[in-house]
């Protein structure tokens, strides 16, 4: 950051993110004494970038009230996760008022440039969710932007993708939606090299070539529901019967709806559900304030009781216990 108008627009970044800072301050932030913040601000007065000096115990430099910066500067995965984070804050009811979540949504894309507005575009228009999402592997951002606007523009790709087996292949797909799941992002389509209709993993995916041919969706086709049946139909290593002895609309609240099928009995809730690992699945019923009764499998009361174990030596670890370097 030797150079001085690196330090300039730094200085003038500084000035956007911070209501008053003092020219100790920026003198710190910039490694460079006072006097020469003074010339940073002369240099930024010459471009006619208003900087006012306050005088006062709290006195400092700012920008003037009312002025117009230059128009967003965001990178792609900065305005993906922009758009992003307003698109959840919708669907899971985070959000304050609609009205509010359109403006801010509009703001942003009219300050943006036109490459990077219409895969913005596209991405809020195409993405779904499903209920009870949780942290996961994220895509590449600019995999998951053409995959949004070759679904909005009913473009056919071609893509590389990589199998849980780690065979890589290349296909061509018609991309009917994107579906953020449980911590995994999937693209739903027609897949031309098995003819049918596939799920795929973005995270698997290599790269997204457009090919010059569209396609036609079909009539009332809904990503969010095709995924979750076909999901629910995979194969998995673990069949899970537990009764959860509280009440059904509590429990319905506690866990996932599309991980698990809750049925009211006589004693509680009966619980089914699938799962790959039974780790995951002790965590998840020790999270819960209700006592439950294992039905199958057994191999869960040992997962249970190896949580159990952990948490007993966390309990009774000493504070002063130094941690084992790694």
């Amino acid at each position: 950051m030797s150079h001085p108008l690196t330090r300039a627009l730094t200085l003038l970044e500084l000035l956007q993110s911070h209501a008053v800072l003092t020219g100790v301050e920026l003198a710190d932030r910039l490694d460079t004494d006072v006097r020469t913040v003074r010339r940073y601000i002369s240099h930024l007065r010459e471009l006619g970038i208003p900087v006012q000096a306050e005088r006062g115990r709290y006195g400092g430099y700012r920008l003037a009230r009312g002025y117009r910066m230059p128009p967003l500067v965001l990178t792609n995965d900065e305005a993906l996760a922009v758009v992003l984070g307003l698109r959840a804050a919708e669907r899971l009811g985070m959000g304050t008022t609609a009205p509010a979540n359109a403006g801010a949504l509009a703001k942003i894309e009219r300050v943006l440039p036109n490459a990077l507005r219409e895969p913005l575009a596209a991405m809020r228009e195409t993405l779904s969710f499903t209920a009870n999402a949780v942290p996961g592997q994220a895509p590449e951002t600019g995999v998951l932007l053409a995959l949004a606007q070759a679904s909005r523009a009913r473009t056919t790709v071609g893509i590389g993708y990589q199998s849980w087996r780690l065979d890589h292949t290349e296909r061509d797909v018609d991309p009917y939606g994107v579906v953020f799941h449980t911590g995994r992002w999937y693209v739903v389509g027609h897949d031309h090299l098995r003819a049918a209709l596939r799920t795929f993993r973005i995270d698997r995916i290599a790269s997204v070539t457009p090919r010059p041919r569209g396609f036609a969706k079909p009539d009332g086709f809904d990503p969010v529901a095709h995924l979750t049946s076909t999901l629910a139909q995979a194969p998995y290593r673990w069949q899970v019967q537990v009764t959860i002895h509280g009440p059904l609309d509590e429990v319905a609240r506690r866990l996932p709806r599309s991980a698990v099928t809750l049925t009211a009995g006589t004693s509680g809730v009966l619980m089914h559900a699938r799962a790959e690992r039974l780790d995951g699945m002790a965590h998840m019923l020790a999270s819960l304030e209700w006592p439950f009764t294992i039905h199958q499998p057994d191999e869960l009361r040992q997962e249970l009781r190896n949580l159990a174990d952990r948490l007993t030596q966390a309990a009774e670890r000493p504070s002063g216990e130094k941690r084992k370097s790694a």
